[in-house]
């Protein structure tokens, strides 16, 4: 399952940040980077670290691959091309170097306004259905994520969408954290917010204001994330 590999990925070596630029006019910028942190991921692997033999540079934007995919595409029922077509302006560039030992994907997406963003977090896996003809309807997420800004209120938002495949997915992640429990790796989830004012107030206590107070920065053990998506929720308050 693409989902699992994912999760196992998260759990054993990797860091995950989400940079978001917003602009008073509501416009900006958000990235998502997800970095293999290699003293991690050794551990796990061992001997064959060391063996590894894999080199992949690829960058498309996704309305591209649509177009590639035109025929594929136009098969799909309208709900399906309304889903996929909200993802017309992610960028994505994926590099997975065993040589350089840097294994690194960007997804990002220039917004007008916040609400316009993607689900990012699925964008990989959309990209994988399109170029292999799969059914969007088997796939297996159980939670999604979206934001809202009004001018004064930023809100990110994530909402549980099948509660059947989140309880599956926590006991998977529950047996893996024991698996993996002997290692210490990183397994980092970071939010860096910045913002065209002043923050006046935060929702969780646990975010760390810049000394101008127009960045944030939140961080999670993404284990955690994963089994309880909502933690994540967040509102900023500006001044």
């Amino acid at each position: 399952m693409y989902l699992l590999l994912l999760l196992v990925l998260f759990l054993t070596s990797c860091q995950v940040t989400e940079t978001i630029h917003l602009n008073q006019d509501g416009s900006g910028k958000i990235e998502i980077s997800k970095l293999r942190e290699e003293q991690s991921y050794m551990q796990l692997m061992g001997e064959d670290y060391s063996k590894e033999e894999i080199f992949r540079d690829t960058t498309y934007v996704f309305k591209d691959l649509i177009a590639k995919h035109s025929e594929t595409f136009s098969r799909l029922p309208a709900f399906e091309k309304a889903i996929f077509e909200k993802f017309n302006a992610v960028k994505v560039h994926s590099k997975k170097s065993s040589f350089e030992k840097e294994f690194r994907t960007t997804i990002s997406q220039n917004f007008s306004t916040i609400a316009d963003v993607a689900d990012l977090y699925k964008t990989e896996e959309y990209a994988d259905d399109i170029e292999n003809n799969y059914a969007l309807v088997a796939e297996e997420h159980y939670y999604s994520v979206s934001f809202t800004f009004d001018g004064s209120t930023f809100k990110r938002m994530v909402k549980i969408t099948d509660a059947v495949e989140l309880k599956k997915q926590q006991e998977e992640m529950e047996r893996l954290k024991i698996r993996f429990s002997k290692f210490k790796v990183a397994q980092n989830f970071i939010l860096k917010y910045h913002f065209p004012r002043k923050i006046k107030s935060v929702s969780n206590p646990n975010a760390k204001i810049s000394e101008d107070k127009k960045t944030l920065e939140l961080q999670f053990l993404i284990t955690d994330c994963l089994i309880n998506p909502e933690t994540t929720n967040l509102e900023v308050v500006l001044e």
